[in-house]
């Protein structure tokens, strides 16, 4: 009876086997002794800064496009803020997709639309095509690879350090996109604007097979646990339940009902208005009104980005320790302040002032992303990138309006000065809505809100 016992007890256990089995898991590891985050995190840095490359070439284009087609200021606006606001509404309905059909897959697709549509722009000789071309192809590739992009993988692979490298990567997409301006600026005075377009081509392309062979969905798919994850934190979900469509829909339908999303769309809408929509769109050619050169101007912008890199990230640091309300409301309210004393240094040649201009602009540029992730996550959980993904199409929406209608301004007074003092005021509300943002509750990974 003493030896029966066990022999009985191992069947039954055999037995439960049989009738349940387990699925080995590999043990969590490292790729030498850099976690494989980071290395993930490199490869969507470089995929950020290739989709970026093509979003640097509208406010280099506006006058190539207007003395070679005669295409009014309004008419490139127009297709500038369609590919703006795509770039925004994909965005969300990207997120979901990723939890679809993994990161790769999505990125590699959009990477490829990026290219399309900037190849096709060669053979453009209506306005139509130039919407068809650069708003409506280049808006969806980009926006597939817009900031939810950046929440998706700071979500999934990092615990620890998620504000800094929210930070790293968000510099990616603004600094590759002002960094190209003056090579971009350069091809188009001397080759023509074909051959900036064919260039961003070549550069979204050669990302393609770098994202596909490197990026990885999840970390248990290369068998390691999340960057700073505890031992039991449960694994990232293989696939979402349900559509992508219905998930995105409803991430918004829940979040709508809170006050804190719409607080965030409203100053990331700002956001968008006062960066993407009016400087990296009209501060060029506002430059030129002023008798400064097209390079010299892109110059300044390219500087943006080189400050943009270091502002972000330092952004993304400060996210991991201080209040993130506190710091949008800042950020806002100094971004007010400058851009209402822009109209009073433009000039033909770079100035002091103008100097201390682009280098404050660049620290404060996107610097507002890592704290709004933050407050996404904080207010939404598990659906915080999906979430985020529809606060950055506000920011989209917020940039095609005031594109576009900085570019009727210009048509009508022949000065941007009301659109730099309109968008100042905006910033100041945009700070105080910061600060009516309630704190959420700090969300475990993989458990919801």
């Amino acid at each position: 009876m003493v030896t029966v016992r066990p022999l009985a007890a191992s069947a039954v256990v055999l037995q439960d086997r049989r009738v349940t089995p387990t699925v080995p898991v590999r043990p969590p590891r490292q790729v030498g002794r850099i976690h494989r985050a980071w290395w993930v995190a490199l490869v969507a840095f470089v995929a950020l800064v290739g989709a970026a490359a093509f979003r640097a070439t509208p406010s280099v284009m506006i006058e190539p496009f207007r003395e070679e087609f005669g295409w009014s200021h309004g008419t490139i606006s127009f297709a500038i803020s369609v590919n703006i606001m795509l770039y925004g509404l994909t965005s969300p309905f990207a997120a979901a997709l990723m939890e679809r059909f993994g990161i790769r897959r999505v990125v590699a697709c959009a990477l490829s639309l990026v290219a399309a549509g900037s190849g096709l722009t060669v053979l453009m000789t209506a306005s139509w095509q130039l919407v068809l071309c650069w708003g409506l192809l280049v808006g969806l590739g980009t926006g597939s690879m817009a900031l939810a992009f950046v929440a998706t993988v700071t979500d999934r692979w990092f615990v620890a350090r998620r504000g800094l490298v929210s930070g790293i990567l968000t510099a990616g997409t603004a600094t590759g996109q002002l960094v190209f301006l003056p090579l971009l600026a350069v091809l188009v005075q001397d080759r023509g604007w074909r051959s900036a377009s064919l260039v961003v081509t070549g550069v979204a392309v050669a990302a393609v097979p770098l994202v596909w062979f490197l990026l990885r969905d999840r970390p248990e798919d290369v068998g390691v646990r999340a960057y700073g994850a505890p031992m039991d934190a449960p694994p990232s979900p293989v696939v979402a339940a349900g559509g992508a469509g219905r998930r995105a829909i409803g991430a918004l339908t829940s979040a709508a009902r809170t006050k804190a999303f719409w607080l965030l769309a409203g100053t990331f809408a700002i956001c968008g208005a006062s960066t993407n929509g009016l400087v990296g769109t009209h501060f060029v050619p506002a430059a030129h009104d002023h008798g400064m050169p097209v390079t010299t101007a892109a110059g300044l912008l390219a500087v943006v980005g080189i400050f943009d890199l270091i502002g972000t990230v330092a952004s993304g640091w400060l996210t991991d320790r201080f209040d993130p309300r506190l710091l949008l409301g800042v950020y806002y309210a100094l971004r007010g302040v400058s851009l209402m004393v822009l109209p009073l240094l433009l000039a033909d040649t770079v100035h002091p002032p103008m100097l201390f201009f682009i280098v404050f602009y660049g620290l404060d540029w996107v610097a507002t992303v890592p704290p709004t992730i933050a407050l996404c996550r904080e207010h939404f959980g598990a659906s915080g990138p999906i979430v985020f993904g529809w606060v950055l199409a506000s920011h989209q929406i917020g940039a095609a309006l005031v594109a576009f209608g900085a570019g009727l301004t210009r048509d009508a007074y022949g000065s941007y000065d009301i659109a730099w003092i309109g968008a100042g005021a905006l910033c100041a509300m945009a700070a105080a809505m910061a600060l009516a943002i309630r704190r959420g509750v700090v969300a475990r990974p993989g458990v919801p809100v």
